[in-house]
Formats: C-alpha cells, structure tokens, sequence
C-alpha cells in the first residue's frame, strides 16, 4: 500500500503512511489505516481528492494495472 500510495500522481504528495489495523486468515480480508496529510481550506480537496471512493479506486486501478 505504502508503494502504491506514494508513487500516485493524485495522491503521492499527500500520503504518508499505511497501517494495517487487523488481519484475518479465515477471511483472506485486513483493515488498514492510511494516513495523508491535507492543505488547509482548499475547496472541494475533501469531497473530491480525499473521497473514500477515489482512493479505493487508486488501489483497485494499481492492482488492475498489475495484471
């Protein structure tokens, strides 16, 4: 993740760390914390950049890329 993160063009400068919170084996599935760090008062950064959806979307286009 941190790799991923860090070398996005739309995300690189903001990130700045990954973090896995929980991990389970039976599932294949983990919960990880990702930290950016944002300009202040910039309008539409947090509804637009910052989206949940859009960063889902970094990670799902890398793993697609891989492919």
């Amino acid at each position: 993740l941190t790799e991923v993160y860090s070398s996005s063009p739309a995300l690189g400068r903001y990130f700045r760390s990954a973090q896995v919170i929980s991990f389970s084996n039976e599932s294949s599935s983990v919960i990880y914390q990702l930290v950016f760090s944002v300009p202040t008062s910039t309008e539409g950064f947090m509804e637009n950049t910052m989206n949940p959806d859009f960063i889902r979307n970094i990670l799902r286009q890398n793993i697609y890329d891989e492919d």
